[in-house]
């Protein structure tokens, strides 16, 4: 996946906003509602910022995962 510009509240523009996407380490699919930036704590207490994907599923709980664990759904 590609970065684009962040906007408004971290958020990116990204090419596969709105599209069927597949969550590779949890198996989910859904459609890819937003990619951002959150800054949490690492293991060692160290604040990093992560790259998010949040995907809603057709049916259940939105979620969110690391981009690099998104595919596009062909």
């Amino acid at each position: 996946m590609t970065a684009g510009p962040a906007g408004a509240y971290g958020r990116e523009e990204h090419p596969w906003l709105g599209r069927r996407v597949t969550d590779i380490a949890s198996k989910g699919r859904g459609e890819l509602t937003a990619v951002g930036e959150e800054t949490v704590r690492d293991h060692r207490g160290r604040w990093i910022t992560v790259r998010l994907a949040h995907i809603t599923p057709d049916r259940g709980v939105p979620w969110s995962t690391a981009v690099e664990n998104v595919a596009l759904i062909p």
